[in-house]
């Protein structure tokens, strides 16, 4: 069943998705597309086949194989890719593909993009900085979903964004309490944190030449408000303030004491990482910053 589209534009919504729990029925999903294409929302999708995923806790590989697992197979990611791409084309609705995780699926929005076809995508931090290696010791806090893939699609993640394939980084935040992740590794939830850990990862990235300064944090800023059609997210005369005041050379051992979200499912504690926001402005207000301390280094 579909959610009322127009009384959720009018109560303000810019978009609907499906995120957690996939549109298993394309005709569902045609008419989803369709009625947000009447109303001007945007439809972001959580591509996921869970007919093949249902079970699986970690990326199918050799990993999985190796530390007896059960896997998902980018497939589950790239089957829904593939058919969301498709019925765009069909109903002229714009689509966003949330938390893009595999080379497969990386191609896919590539030759979608070159047709013409409204797409547009996003992946996160840890899907550029992991990869399912992370699991080796079956550590619930590398758990997540869609989940950490291979050495080759962190390259194409990487690739993608380099080459403007995916538009937007974010973060995928999903906080769980130890309750929640300190289990066996199958019966843990999936998710990690990732607000606080998102802008040093990014600056990885333009350490390593993938991507200029201005390109992150266009992904991480503009491109967002763009793809959802809202304003903000870039600083001219007369726009709302809201900016960010960041140190990119601050460099810094992750601990989880000093983690502000009430949740510390990180998959990052205990490593090194440089870049870190010191001010957050809204609206032209000062709403949170450092000590005058950590602020003038």
């Amino acid at each position: 069943m579909l959610t009322e589209f127009g009384d959720l534009k009018k109560a303000g919504a810019v978009g609907v998705s499906d995120d957690g729990c996939c549109v298993a029925n394309s005709e569902v999903m045609r008419r989803g597309l369709e009625y947000a294409r009447y109303h001007g929302l945007m439809v972001i999708s959580h591509s996921e086949d869970t007919n093949l995923s249902r079970g699986g806790v970690m990326h199918e590989g050799s990993v999985s194989t190796r530390i007896g697992l059960q896997g998902i197979p980018a497939a589950s990611e790239e089957i829904m890719v593939h058919r969301d791409i498709s019925l765009a084309r069909l109903t002229g609705c714009p689509v966003h593909i949330a938390h893009v995780s595999t080379k497969g699926s990386i191609e896919l929005i590539r030759r979608g993009k070159e047709a013409g076809v409204q797409v547009s995508a996003e992946t996160a931090p840890h899907y550029f900085s992991l990869d399912h290696n992370s699991v080796m010791e079956y550590n619930t806090r590398a758990k997540m979903n869609p989940p950490l893939r291979t050495p080759e699609d962190v390259q194409a993640i990487k690739k993608g964004l380099a080459e403007g394939v995916i538009d937007v980084i974010a973060t995928d935040h999903a906080p769980h309490s130890p309750l929640e992740k300190d289990l066996e590794f199958d019966k843990a939830a999936f998710g990690i944190i990732g607000l606080e850990t998102a802008l040093p990862l990014t600056l990885d990235l333009v350490r390593s030449e993938a991507l200029s300064l201005p390109e992150a944090i266009g992904k991480l800023t503009c491109n967002p408000a763009r793809v959802l059609n809202i304003p903000g997210g870039h600083i001219e005369i007369g726009a709302e303030a809201d900016l960010a005041l960041i140190d990119p050379e601050y460099e810094y051992v992750l601990r989880e004491e000093d983690i502000l979200s009430r949740s510390k499912n990180s998959p990052f504690i205990g490593k090194t990482l440089k870049g870190r926001n010191d001010l957050t402005m809204i609206g032209g207000k000062i709403v949170w910053q450092r000590d005058a301390e950590n602020l003038s280094r």
